[in-house]
């Protein structure tokens, strides 16, 4: 639980902030420990409906992970002790109450004697990744924590890049989407209805596209908040779904890896995050089976989650992880196989998998790069057709009226 306080420190200074402990009991105690003189203590209001919380309280950005992580690594590796490190860090942070409040609690924690994996285990401020605890955990046993979240921090920095540029490319394509479906209801809707009037009052003979386009705006003019209704409603259902309904949603994910280019795009993300977190377990000293394991759950695709999960189990058994991942799917990608097959005869799996990393992240640039350059094009055509269509259906009555008088 988290708890705020107000109180002065040793040198009479005014404090205001906030500490983890399971009770009000343990606070002060901790508190006393720091020698801080409290003159308040209040428990930290819950949201009211803990299922809905909508400023995602207890996530943490990959940029600001990867940041801490970085900047622990430096400190651990120039000989500073990791109870050190971290109170270094925390006065990094003092402008940020999150993360000085994630730093502390583990500094608490790791005074109470914990080591560093079951510091991060027990504070309640962020939800870590798994794999990363992980790393963590074993790196730590193993002497080599420093370098193992300098490798996670490299990882993690290079994903938040990706998401960002992905985000601003789509920006400028995705505005002129929305800027082309206002002026279509624009024209659908008050344009259409005016000239079609005139039409009307002429008593003109409509040609069946301008007849179309009438049709078609006035469906719309007098049944937009149904529509409206109808795609908010399908939206709600489809994300309600798919956060319930794990077959629906692994269904839905197996189905975007078949949309042509976005999907290999999609594929290729995600094997690249898999190889790259599992070399870093494989590094840090975790068996095998359980890096399969682990690393799975870094991936946002469900269905290739579960095939990896399954695969996991086969490794258990005593399968080698290429013949269980080609067990599970016969689809899977021949050269992650041969690859996987040639580090497990050669046992430089972790060297292999980094490889692999590297080649499908550059690959995936490539093939991002080159959708977004083709996508700006291939909206402003489609804007330009349905414009079009509708201008060239409102014209064609007009031309018949011009034929007409001559």
């Amino acid at each position: 639980m988290i708890f705020k306080y107000k109180g002065y420190d040793k040198d009479g200074k005014k404090l205001k902030s906030k500490i983890e402990a399971a009770n009000l009991e343990e606070v002060k105690v901790k508190l006393r420990a720091k020698g801080i003189i409290y003159t308040d203590i209040s428990k930290e209001e819950e949201p009211l409906f803990k299922g809905i919380n909508l400023k995602r309280k207890n996530s943490i950005s990959y940029f600001e992970l990867s940041i801490i992580s970085r900047d622990l690594s430096i400190y651990i590796k120039s000989g500073i002790s990791i109870v050190n490190a971290i109170k270094l860090a925390s006065n990094q942070y003092k402008t940020n109450k999150k993360h000085t409040l994630f730093l502390k609690s583990i500094e608490v924690f790791l005074n109470e004697g914990k080591n560093f994996y079951q510091a991060i285990e027990a504070q309640n401020v962020y939800n870590l990744p798994a794999f990363y605890k992980q790393s963590i955990k074993v790196s730590e046993n193993s002497g080599i924590l420093g370098q193992v979240l300098l490798e996670l921090s490299v990882f993690l920095k290079e994903q938040d890049k990706i998401s960002k540029q992905i985000k601003n490319a789509l920006a400028y394509p995705l505005f002129i989407f929305l800027i082309s479906i206002f002026v279509v209801i624009f024209m659908m809707s008050y344009i259409v209805p005016k000239i079609t009037s005139i039409f009307s009052e002429l008593h003109q003979d409509m040609p069946t596209i301008t007849q179309f386009v009438i049709n078609s705006g006035n469906f719309f003019s007098k049944n937009w908040i149904y529509l409206l209704l109808i795609i908010f409603t399908i939206y709600i259902s489809y994300f309600f779904l798919k956060k319930v309904n794990r077959t629906f949603a692994k269904s839905i994910d197996r189905l975007k890896l078949k949309v042509p280019i976005v999907g290999k795009i999609l594929y290729k993300n995600e094997m690249g995050r898999f190889s790259y977190v599992s070399h870093i377990l494989i590094k840090s000293g975790v068996p095998f089976a359980k890096t399969v394991n682990l690393a799975s759950k870094i991936l946002d695709n469900i269905y290739l989650k579960d095939m990896f999960e399954e695969a996991s189990q086969k490794v258990v058994e005593g399968d080698k992880l290429s013949q269980a991942l080609y067990k599970v799917d016969k689809n899977i990608d021949k050269t992650f196989i041969q690859a996987i097959s040639l580090g497990e005869e050669t046992s430089q799996t972790s060297e292999i998998l980094d490889n692999l990393s590297k080649l499908y992240f550059e690959e995936n640039r490539d093939k991002t790069t080159m959708l977004l350059a083709l996508l700006e094009p291939a909206l402003m055509l489609f804007v330009g057709l349905v414009v079009g269509f509708i201008i060239t259906a409102m014209l064609l009555p007009i031309f018949s009226i011009n034929i007409g008088n001559q």
